[in-house]
C-alpha cells in the first residue's frame, strides 16, 4: 500500500518512533533495518511468544524493491511504501535504511521455576542499561548458545530501538525474564544446580582460564560498567571470575566481557 500524505492515519503510530516512552506506553516497539525486520516477521509467524507480534512495515521504494519477496511471504502484516522524504518526516529523523516495522510488546515474564530448571547456559545482568550493551549481550547470547537472559534491577529495555538494532534481532531468539526479587533470583539459580559465576575486574578473583565448568550448568553474572556488581550480587555468587588483561587496561566493555566468558564456559575451554 502506497502512502503519500503525512496525515495518513495508517502510519500515525510511526510518529512515536522517536519517543521511546510514548511507544512503550502504546505497547509497541520498533524494528529497524532489513535484517532485523526480516527476523521480526519470521518470529511473528512462528508459534510462541512472538506469534502475531508484527503490526506493520514501513518501507521506502528502494527498500521495498529489495524486500518484496520477504514481505510477500507474510501477507497478514500490512506493508506501507512511502517516499523517503515522507518516511523521514513521519518518524522525525533520517531513516537511511528505509525500513522500519512496528510490533506489539509481549509481556516480560518473571523468572519461573520452569525457566530455571530447563536452562543450562544463563546470562544474568544487574544495572546494565546502555542500549548498545544490552543489544550486544543479547547478540552474544544468541551466537554462543545461552538459553536465557535474566534482567536484574535497573537493566535497560531489550526492545528499545537501538538495543534491537545492535542485537540484530537476537531478543526474538533468546528467551529473557525479569528477576524478582533481587538478589533472590541468584539463589534460585544456585538451588537449581547452576554455577553462578560473577564477572569482576577484581584481580583477586579467579582467572577465567582456570574456570573449568565441564558439563555443569552455569549462570554468568555481569554488572554495569563503572559501578559493576553490587556487593549483594557478588555475595550471592558461587565464584568471582576475572578476565586477565595486559597493559593499562583494567576492564572491558560489559558486552565484550560477557561474550568472552560465555565463549569460554560454553565451549569448555581451558588453558
Amino acid at each position: 500500500m502506497h502512502v503519500a500524505d503525512l496525515a495518513d492515519p495508517r502510519v500515525q503510530d510511526y510518529r512515536l518512533v522517536a519517543a521511546p516512552r510514548a511507544i512503550e506506553a502504546a505497547g509497541l516497539f520498533v524494528a529497524e533495518g532489513r535484517l532485523v525486520v526480516g527476523r521480526l516477521l519470521e518470529a511473528s509467524a512462528r508459534p510462541g511468544r512472538w506469534f502475531g507480534a508484527a503490526v506493520s512495515v514501513l518501507l521506502s521504494p528502494a527498500a521495498f524493491a529489495r524486500m518484496a519477496p520477504l514481505v510477500a511471504a507474510h501477507p497478514d502484516v500490512p506493508v506501507f511504501v512511502v517516499p523517503q522524504p515522507v518516511m523521514d518526516a513521519v518518524v522525525g529523523f533520517n531513516i537511511h535504511r528505509g525500513c522500519l516495522a512496528l510490533a506489539r510488546r509481549p509481556p516480560v515474564p518473571a523468572l519461573s521455576r520452569e525457566m530455571v530448571e530447563s536452562a543450562s547456559r544463563v546470562v544474568v545482568l544487574e544495572g546494565v542499561n546502555n542500549p548498545d550493551n544490552i543489544g550486544g549481550v543479547f547478540r552474544s547470547a544468541a551466537a554462543l548458545g545461552a538459553d536465557l537472559v535474566v534482567l536484574g534491577p535497573s537493566c535497560g529495555d531489550p526492545l528499545y530501538r537501538k538495543a534491537v538494532r545492535t542485537s540484530m534481532g537476537a531478543a526474538f531468539a533468546v528467551p529473557y525474564a525479569r528477576s524478582e526479587p533481587w538478589p533472590g533470583a541468584l539463589a534460585r539459580l544456585r538451588d537449581a544446580g547452576l554455577l553462578v559465576a560473577a564477572l569482576t575486574p577484581d584481580t583477586d578473583a579467579l582467572p577465567l582460564p582456570t574456570l573449568k565448568p565441564g558439563p555443569r550448568r552455569f549462570a554468568l553474572l555481569a554488572g554495569a560498567e563503572g559501578s559493576g556488581l553490587s556487593e549483594a550480587a557478588l555475595a550471592a555468587a558461587d565464584v568471582r571470575v576475572t578476565i586477565p588483561m595486559r597493559g593499562r587496561v583494567d576492564s572491558l566493555n560489559v558486552s565484550t566481557a560477557v561474550a568472552i566468558a560465555l565463549y569460554h564456559v560454553s565451549m569448555g575451554l581451558t588453558s
